[in-house]
């Protein structure tokens, strides 16, 4: 069935199978940018940026907290890998009108980098925040993936279509 998304409806992270409480009101989700070179030549008209299949630059994602906590400060570990779970339920319209909904989950797994401890202020949130180095990714929209990147072992996936499998089989 066609539907026409219109909001997130709601959203909870966790860490692990820990649901973090008083996570802010936004996270923003990673940029692919594919590394790439610039081509050029007399067979061109002009230049243009020539992508790296499945490589892709360093992707972080920052996760705010209402408050300096013990979850946002476990965040600095760099030794061991987390999993970030950001699980979201996306508010649509069928062909009709009708108000439905889709599950939308986003996996990654990385390591602790910037802490940003924000400031005490009485009667405010502090504007605490912890990014995460993303060494792997994964998006399901309506329990279908769509993407799965992971660096580590080399992973690029699109709707389930893997797109380094020649690179792989000749390599």
């Amino acid at each position: 069935m066609k539907v026409v998304p219109t909001k997130l409806t709601k959203y909870n992270v966790y860490d692990g199978f820990t649901r973090l409480v008083g996570i802010g009101d936004e996270v923003t989700l990673p940029d692919f940018e594919p590394l790439s070179d610039t081509v050029s030549g007399a067979a061109f008209l002009g230049e243009f940026d020539d992508p790296t299949v499945g490589a892709f630059g360093n992707m972080k994602m920052d996760i705010p907290f209402n408050a300096l906590t013990s979850e946002a400060l476990n965040m600095l570990d760099m030794l061991k890998v987390k999993t970030i779970t950001l699980a979201g339920v996306a508010q649509c319209l069928d062909v009709e009108g009708n108000i439905v909904f889709l599950p939308t989950r986003v996996v990654i797994r990385g390591r602790g980098g910037t802490l940003k401890g924000g400031s005490f202020k009485a009667g405010s949130g502090t504007g605490t925040s912890a990014s995460v180095t993303i060494l792997a990714i994964t998006i399901v929209v309506n329990g279908e993936t769509a993407v799965e990147l992971d660096k580590v072992n080399p992973t690029y996936k699109l709707w389930g279509v893997d797109q380094l499998a020649y690179i792989k089989a000749n390599c």
